[in-house]
């Protein structure tokens, strides 16, 4: 074995390494078709497998022993720091060697029988004391992992690297004095804030709960899917492991972004290093995803799953997955947006949205026999109200729905009545919302015949609509006539429950002091239409009007009356001493003048009588005012 003073570097040429010992080489050492030319007294007396390979090749008395390594873990670069390690040469462990080093040394069997503090203890050694006692290095050695994970998983590096890493989140990353990104540089090794130099004494605290989402994003799918599972089991909250999952999936699926919009803020990070994020298969990491997620709802968690599904069908994932992505949607429906809901068709149907699939779901809400426990009220915007309905908010969903994808032409009815009906009609206390979206629907297709739009109308209950969605529908022209009818009789219905609970409740507030009981429906219809009492008042304001006038109608026959009487005392007067002007100044009238009376004498009258003449102009008066009343 040369002396390690002899040897002043490993240099390579093309292909080749040569070791600058002063001695000709006599071992040739394979790795991945490159060449390292050494000596076999260095190698032999720190690897076992070495040795016992020289051992076996004797027999054949080759002047040059050549040894050829297969799955050597690591590559050529980690056989050459373990070649200069055996050469007596100074080599440097670190975190993101330590594990490949470390998985070379027992590849190589450089274990302390061949040489006290050979390579296999020393970075056993490095591994336990400065690796798992820190975050950035922890990670760094978990991410070096997943080129030799087989021997990784032999030495149990894998796992103690997920406990470890388990166990730190679960504590304040003050304590420990890891350098948190709020302060950057301005930090002492022990964790107290520096100013200008000047240890504060003062300690960092960190109450974030993300702290380490984004250094955990930069292991592969496997190794984190590994991670979460673990902290699962050592008791961190799922909001905590939700948000680390899901800035996971953020990071790996850009298209995810488009629907998850100011959702998620800048990236927190306590290491100081920087890495490169690994390139993964989109599929992969989908399905793997969604088994990590836990049976939780929540606002934003159902909108993240809701931009999850788009993707995967976007992706063309496995149906299992896309039908759990499903299931996991129907359980939260409630929670769901509408702009969640419209989901585009990304096959070769003619359709805008994927109804088909918004149907599925729906019966999987309806279909839910297990009860989903919600997340925290702090997390993920969580409504915990006790008087919120469940059906009642998806019913009035689904009716926003219908009404979205209604404008498109080439959606058809049947699915529309599909969409409708998958919900039970106990789900919807007024069917305003339904109403609306057969309206949009019928103006997109004026084609429909009058049989198609009364098929779909009837999956409408008239006596549920409102006051003024009845007052909407009877004037609708788009209707079928047969609808119209319907909704007519029905308005009628309404306006006499609502004016009969109205006209009471407006007697009871004239009367004694009481309570006022009044139908449940009957006041809800009344409560929520204000306009309705003043309504009512109006009408009796109109009431009122009317009868004055027939009180004023009353005193005009009673004149009527009198003036007949008068007309009967002059008929049965001396005709021969009256005259018409004598009548008329009785019943305060006059009478014009006529040329012929002023020559009474010269005259020879022809015509009737006086007498008669008067008997003629009383019908004619009377005829005139019974005329002028009987408009009345």
């Amino acid at each position: 074995m040369p002396p390690a003073g002899k040897v002043s570097e490993f240099r390579k040429e093309g292909n080749d390494w040569f070791c600058k010992a002063g001695l000709p080489s006599d071992v040739t050492v394979v790795v991945d078709g490159v060449s390292f030319h050494l000596h076999k007294f260095p190698l032999i007396s720190k690897s076992g497998k070495i040795a016992r390979m020289y051992e076996e090749s004797k027999s054949t008395r080759d002047k040059i022993f050549t040894a050829l390594l297969e799955e050597f873990p690591g590559g050529p670069d980690t056989f050459l720091i373990a070649a200069k390690f055996c050469y007596g040469m100074r080599v440097e462990l670190t975190p993101r060697n330590i594990v490949l080093i470390y998985c070379t040394a027992d590849y190589l069997e450089m274990t302390d029988e061949y040489g006290e503090g050979n390579l296999l203890s020393k970075s056993e050694s490095f591994f336990h004391k400065n690796v798992l006692h820190n975050w950035k290095d922890c990670i760094l050695a978990l991410q070096s992992c997943e080129t030799v994970i087989q021997r990784a998983e032999k030495l149990h590096v894998v796992n103690k690297c997920v406990n470890a890493l388990s166990v730190m989140v679960c504590t304040d990353p003050s304590l420990f004095g890891w350098p948190m990104m709020m302060y950057g540089s301005l930090q002492s090794p022990g964790g107290s804030i520096l100013w200008n130099g000047i240890n504060t004494g003062a300690r960092i605290r960190s109450s974030e709960s993300d702290w380490w989402f984004e250094d955990i994003s930069y292991l592969s799918v496997s190794l984190f899917e590994r991670l979460i599972k673990t902290m699962e089991t050592r008791g961190i909250r799922p909001e905590n492991l939700v948000g680390a999952v899901m800035h996971y999936t953020r990071k790996y699926l850009p298209g995810l972004g488009r629907w998850q919009g100011g959702q998620h803020g800048i990236p927190r990070t306590v290491t100081s290093f920087s890495l490169t994020p690994i390139a993964l298969d989109q599929r992969v990491v989908l399905e793997s995803i969604e088994k990590l997620l836990p049976q939780k709802k929540g606002k934003s968690f159902c909108r993240f799953l809701l931009g999850l599904l788009r993707v995967a069908l976007i992706l063309g994932v496995s149906e299992t997955c896309k039908d759990a992505l499903e299931r996991r949607i129907g359980r939260q429906l409630e929670l769901a947006t509408l702009d969640g809901l419209l989901i585009p068709t990304y096959s070769d149907a003619d359709a805008l949205y994927d109804t088909d699939c918004v149907e599925r779901i729906i019966h999987h809400f309806m279909s839910s026999e297990s009860k989903v426990t919600p997340f925290s009220p702090s997390s993920f915007d969580m409504e915990t109200s006790p008087s919120s309905r469940p059906l009642q908010k998806v019913a009035k969903l689904v009716d926003n729905y219908i009404a979205e994808v209604a404008s498109d032409a080439t959606l058809k009815p049947v699915k529309i009545r599909s969409l409708a009906e998958a919900l039970p009609e106990s789900s919807r206390t007024l069917f305003d919302g339904l109403y609306r979206s057969l309206d949009i629907y019928f103006k997109a297709h004026p084609w429909l015949s009058d049989k198609e739009k009364e098929e779909l109308c009837s999956i409408i209950d008239f006596s549920k609509l409102s006051i003024d969605a009845c007052a909407h529908a009877s004037q609708n022209e788009r209707l079928p006539l047969r609808v119209v009818l319907q909704v007519l009789f029905f308005e009628q219905m309404h306006l006499r429950t609502a004016l009969a609970g109205c006209l009471h409740g407006l007697e009871t507030e004239s009367g004694p002091a009481g309570p006022v009981t009044v139908p449940g429906d009957m006041a809800g219809q009344i409560i929520q239409r204000d306009g309705w009492v003043t309504m009512v008042r109006e009408n009796r304001v109109l009431k009122v009007d009317m009868e004055k006038m027939r009180s004023r109608v009353g005193e005009l026959e009673e004149e009527f009356s009198k003036i007949k009487q008068e007309m009967k005392k002059v008929n049965k007067s001396h005709s021969s001493l009256s005259s018409p002007r004598v009548v008329a100044r009785r019943i305060g009238c006059s009478l014009l003048s006529r040329p012929s009376d002023a020559k009474p004498d010269t005259i020879e009258s022809t015509g009737p009588s006086p007498r008669i003449s008067v008997e003629q102009a009383r019908p004619s008066l009377h005829s005139r005012h019974k005329k002028s009343f009987s408009l009345f």
